[in-house]
């Protein structure tokens, strides 16, 4: 066999990713660690070692990558949630599981809030953020109105709505506070909204 020829066990060489990969990956980093607006499109090419024309030619503007971004977190968002979810079967247990998953997300390094919070706060009404960041919170308050209805609550729409401002307050107070005791208080509060719901 000669020195070109494959061998059984050679390995073939990773794969590169795409110019698309890279620019959302340095875009995710980025945009979550310093802001949509602070970053500029420059320090996202650089990061992703691709030329400014992959960009254009990929997403169109900024606005459209901050877009995908959004959307890629709001993918992984429901995912880590409703995998979460899946370790409970009690509906009660599966309501307040979804303060448990926060707790852990919030308990890791460089958690900084809730990314559609944060590039809403920078962003004018209207356009991408808001209509990505819109979608992401009625998926949330859709989430806990059927848990609330499977828990068992009388009124789960008005229950949803509580439940989401705890949210939305836990995920600050663990970004302000740099820990995950505020989704454990929260989900100590949701118990006591789950059993008065329950009554």
């Amino acid at each position: 066999m000669s020195a070109a020829s494959p061998t059984a066990t050679s390995v073939p060489a990773p794969r590169k990713a795409s110019a698309r990969d890279r620019l959302l990956a340095a875009a995710d980093e980025l945009f979550y660690a310093e802001g949509v607006h602070t970053v500029g499109i420059d320090r996202i090419i650089e990061r992703a070692g691709v030329a400014k024309a992959s960009l254009y030619s990929t997403f169109g503007s900024k606005d459209e990558l901050v877009r995908a971004y959004l959307e890629g977190r709001h993918k992984l968002r429901r995912s880590r949630l409703l995998a979460g979810l899946e370790a409970y079967d009690d509906p009660r247990d599966r309501l307040l599981g979804v303060f448990e998953v926060l707790a852990e997300l919030a308990g890791t390094p460089g958690f900084r809030g809730c990314p559609f919070y944060n590039a809403s706060a920078e962003s004018p009404a209207g356009g991408p953020v808001e209509e990505v960041s819109n979608a992401n919170r009625a998926w949330t308050k859709g989430l806990f109105y059927e848990l609330a209805r499977d828990a068992g609550a009388h009124d789960p729409a008005t229950l949803a709505d509580q439940l989401v401002i705890l949210y939305d307050g836990a995920s600050a107070g663990a970004r302000m506070d740099k820990n995950s005791q505020a989704a454990h208080t929260a989900r100590t509060v949701a118990a006591a909204l789950l059993a008065a719901a329950t009554l």
